[in-house]
């Protein structure tokens, strides 16, 4: 492949913008995808470019288009997919866990993420990678966050799945389970005291930066990942 185009859905903040800036400066052109706002995409490196597409990945005919636009835009077929979208909601006890909570995170985080790997299964290019996002937590169990790891572990069964109907065409689909990563997600209703809780997991006594997650998908998204296949990744700094 000459040319490399990426698409990372989920790419305006945190780990996936990371992403976004890692595959560009690594020689990709760049979509991303956001959800209202559009995002102020970041300089692209010389020769490359990056764009912004709003979608809704709960529609497969937006993300449909979104590929669509892409190969027009880019001039050429997409030859890795980061499949970054998701959302979190307020943790709680299995007992008193909101069920529209949890609809939401399956609505998300399961269709979502099967509609973007079904349209990348069907458009990737031969011989391209697809990446997608799921947590540590799949293997660490936490009190209160079993229905958000839930839907990261289904992710990680249609990651594991697809390695194998792919593996023909040489489409490399892998996975990265990240631990604690300092975002806005990560942030979101959590004092100092409980980021440091979970700092203290790692033998580091550190949450994880973005960029470093976005090291480890952009090793995937090489060609030094040529022998990687049907693997969840977790870097996690430790905490398992």
């Amino acid at each position: 492949m000459s040319k490399k185009i990426a698409i990372v859905f989920g790419g305006s903040r945190g780990i996936g913008a990371a992403c976004v800036t890692k595959l560009n400066q690594d020689g990709f052109d760049v979509a991303l995808t956001y959800v209202s706002s559009q995002p102020e995409t970041p300089s692209a490196a010389a020769g490359t470019q990056i764009r912004a597409y709003k979608a809704d990945i709960g529609s497969p005919d937006q993300i449909a288009k979104v590929f669509a636009d892409v190969e027009a835009d880019f001039g050429g077929a997409v030859t890795c997919v980061v499949a970054n979208a998701g959302i979190n909601v307020p943790p709680g006890p299995m007992a008193q866990f909101d069920p529209d909570n949890f609809r939401k995170l399956v609505e998300v985080n399961i269709v979502g993420a099967f509609n973007i790997l079904a349209e990348s299964a069907r458009k990737v290019a031969d011989n391209g990678t697809i990446i997608a996002t799921t947590t540590t937590l799949v293997r660490h169990a936490v009190p209160g966050v079993g229905p958000y790891s839930a839907t990261k572990a289904a992710v990680e069964c249609l990651v594991r799945s697809m390695s194998k109907e792919l593996a023909g065409r040489g489409i490399r689909v892998n996975g990265v389970a990240p631990g604690p990563v300092d975002t806005d997600l990560f942030r979101a209703g959590k004092d100092e005291a409980a980021i440091q809780r979970s700092a203290s997991m790692s033998p580091l006594n550190r949450v994880g930066k973005p960029q470093e997650i976005a090291e480890v998908v952009g090793f995937l998204a090489s060609d030094k990942s040529s022998w990687v296949l049907g693997q969840i990744i977790q870097p996690n700094g430790g905490l398992i």
